[in-house]
């Protein structure tokens, strides 16, 4: 049995994919694969939050395109596992998650890696967590056909408890940064899709800005602040974003290592201001979330993850999260939104083999 954690990301969205600073952190939640080697060559696939039969594949004939849903996800390691020259056996893999599905907390990446840990460990192979970072993100981009960055999948490897993970997604440099502020996730219940076509649409817009900047990727455009004739507006915007979001993530951890966590508070509600007005990838739930926990006495707060859907972080003062949770829910509920799910966000340790 092994267990891959979900993420929550601090600061630094959408600058993974832009070669630039990120700073996740795992979470308690996670999936959770119950193992067996077989030695006919096939991958079955259950899952108790998807009821039905079991799904099975021959790993030989495992390719890109014909394998669809949640079964794509671990398939696709096996796949990549293979593409990557490690001859890994048939097996059973039984899945339990309780990460909520569409909130926008790597639910993904957490059977990505807890399927790469079980099928390497079947096998008796030690494949560095880094190298099974970008397996995963490999089968993520090419099998499944999402155009994400390695940030998820290391951090569910490579966190450790107690610690958010700074990570240069250019030279994949990882620093591990300790902290202990009190941290709130606010599902909002409005459910996201990456391989819906917003989220590849910014990452194009994304690479667009470079080639027009003459930039090899928005992580090296440091001068958030200058002018940029050569954009139009819409892409002046998203590099704007990414700019200003790498900076933040420098700062946030910068603040951390003094304490200063309500400076840090600041930064998230800054970050969100960008990710809602220069990247558009804000929702109405997501808005009145942080507005609410603000009024409500929260640090800061922002929306997380790929955006259109999805959850919100609170930075938690003393005493206030009471009020917070209250404030949320009267704030949806006048709305008519969908009640919203609230978990206590502990930095955890990654990947881990449980038995």
């Amino acid at each position: 049995m092994w267990f891959a954690p979900g993420r929550a990301n601090l600061m630094g969205e959408h600058t993974d994919y832009n070669d630039g600073f990120v700073l996740p952190f795992a979470l308690t939640q996670g999936a959770t694969v119950t193992a067996m080697r077989r030695d006919d060559g096939i991958l079955a696939l259950t899952s108790r939050q998807r009821p039905g039969p079991e799904l099975t594949f021959v790993l030989a004939d495992l390719a890109p395109g014909p394998v669809t849903g949640w079964a794509a996800y671990p398939a696709g390691v096996a796949w990549a596992l293979a593409e990557a020259g490690y001859a890994v056996p048939g097996a059973t893999l039984a899945f339990d998650s309780d990460v909520p599905p569409g909130a926008g907390l790597s639910s993904s990446a957490a059977v990505e890696c807890a399927t790469a840990l079980a099928l390497t460990g079947l096998a008796g192979l030690d494949v560095p967590r880094r190298e099974l970072a970008a397996i995963c993100r490999r089968a993520e981009n090419e099998f499944v056909g999402v155009p994400s960055g390695i940030m998820d999948q290391s951090a569910s490897l490579l966190c450790q408890a107690g610690h958010a993970l700074l990570l240069d997604c250019q030279s994949l440099e990882t620093t591990q940064i300790p902290f202990s502020a009190r941290l709130l996730i606010i599902n909002t219940r409005a459910s996201h899709q990456l391989t819906a076509g917003d989220y590849g649409a910014r990452r194009a817009e994304c690479e667009e800005a470079a080639r027009l900047l003459s930039v090899p990727s928005l992580r090296f455009r440091t001068d958030c602040g200058s002018p940029t004739p050569q954009l139009s507006p819409v892409l002046s915007k998203r590099a704007r974003h990414v700019c200003t979001d790498n900076a933040r993530v420098l700062r946030t951890v910068a603040l951390l290592r003094e304490g200063k966590y309500a400076e840090v508070g600041e930064l998230l509600t800054e970050s969100h201001a960008s990710l809602r007005d220069d990247f558009e990838i804000s929702w109405p739930e997501a808005d009145v979330a942080v507005e609410a926990a603000l009024v409500a006495g929260a640090l800061g707060a922002r929306m997380i993850g790929g955006g259109f859907g999805g959850s919100v972080l609170a930075l938690l003062g003393d005493a206030v999260a009471d009020r917070v949770r209250a404030a949320v829910t009267n704030a949806f509920v006048a709305r008519s939104f969908a009640y919203p799910e609230f978990l206590d966000a502990i930095p955890s340790a990654g990947a881990r083999r449980l038995r």
